[in-house]
């Protein structure tokens, strides 16, 4: 197996995302370069799926970039790419964290299909340990994707299916016992991956593959969705709408990714209404670190954290091919300062 390119330490990171410049436009096309890979998700074929990313709360140094194969369980990876801990426990495809100060542990949560269930993982506060602690069952057959948020000490769970239904589950990590609560069902026409909770808003942005980008208010008693753009449109967003992630700004400013698979970039859009967007921009081939450029992305993530050696984020993507399609499937790291330098973003408060 070909062996990933890493970074060695921390100051290694910040020294590297001192040195990029402005990143070019090509063919009116922003592009900006990844400044880390993982090493590869494993397994042969299409494996690594989706990214979520972990900061550890006492030092941010010691954080994590969780992500799926698909083929096998969870990989949890540490900022400068290499594997620190893998998890065998099924065909998970989407894992989703949020932090949870008022307790020792984070909970990050993975659509699992070969136990047709939510997988809970519990991510150590301290120590930055993760664990399997079980699964929720679901009712609806193939959970597809998943999304996580944490209000008035309460865990939720969006789950997405390949039928266009999307369920919102309640979770309890209680000492003893792992339970979940279905809460409300909402249903699209079409196949659904992708999505991320907007807790600062009451929303849930959800990718709808072939047919665009939506956000629901969860907290309705009988949510009707709205369409925010459509494949086609003159954004520039195209099938398949897989990931999708926010970068969380003060007083509900900030900006929502998405992935445009079959182009190879990625849609900007304000994370205020209307939702106008700002832009695309792909990842291309970082000549100068030999790692390639990211192609058919599934999942993201978006970080609005600072992180050693990236003040203001950090942007992790999933790569279907490293570097051809369905080889060595790993996760790249762009500096979100990147980003919003090649499309020209307010450099805003994060949240």
């Amino acid at each position: 197996m070909m062996r990933p390119r890493l970074l060695a330490a921390a100051s290694a990171l910040a020294v590297l995302a001192a040195c990029v410049s402005a990143p070019p436009v090509i063919d009116g096309q922003a592009l900006v370069v990844a400044s880390v890979e993982t090493a590869p998700a494993g397994s042969r074929g299409d494996a690594a799926d989706d990214p979520a990313v972990w900061r550890h709360p006492g030092d941010a140094a010691k954080s994590l970039i969780l992500g799926t194969n698909k083929q096998e369980g969870l990989v949890v990876y540490t900022l400068d790419g290499a594997e620190a801990q893998r998890l065998p426990i099924g065909r998970i495809n989407n894992v989703d964290l949020r932090p949870s100060p008022d307790r020792s542990f984070d909970l990050a949560f993975a659509s699992n299909d070969q136990t047709n269930a939510i997988s809970v993982f519990q991510i150590d506060r301290a120590t930055g340990e993760v664990s399997h602690r079980g699964d929720v069952p679901v009712t609806t057959i193939e959970p597809y994707g998943i999304c996580s948020a944490r209000e008035d000490q309460t865990d939720y769970a969006a789950v997405t299916y390949k039928d266009g239904t999307i369920e919102v589950w309640t979770i309890s990590a209680g000492p003893e016992a792992l339970t979940g609560q279905l809460v409300k069902t909402v249903k699209l026409a079409t196949q659904l991956e992708g999505c991320v909770f907007d807790e600062a808003q009451g929303l849930l942005f959800v990718g709808e593959e072939g047919r665009g980008l939506w956000k629901v208010a969860y907290r309705e008693t009988a949510p009707v969705p709205e369409l925010i753009d459509e494949v086609g449109g003159k954004a520039g967003l195209v099938a398949d709408v897989e990931g999708v992630s926010l970068w969380r700004g003060k007083d509900g400013a900030g900006w929502i990714v998405v992935s445009a698979q079959t182009d190879n970039r990625f849609v900007v859009y304000d994370r205020a209404a209307p939702h106008a967007p700002r832009g695309s921009f792909s990842v291309g081939e970082n000549k100068t670190l030999g790692i390639d450029g990211v192609t058919h992305t599934d999942g993201l993530d978006v970080f609005s954290g600072a992180l050693p050696g990236y003040p203001r984020g950090v942007f992790v993507t999933q790569d279907d091919g490293n570097p051809k399609s369905g080889q060595d499937q790993n996760f790249k790291v762009v500096n979100w300062a990147d980003i919003e330098a090649a499309l020209g973003l307010p450099v805003l408060e994060a949240e």
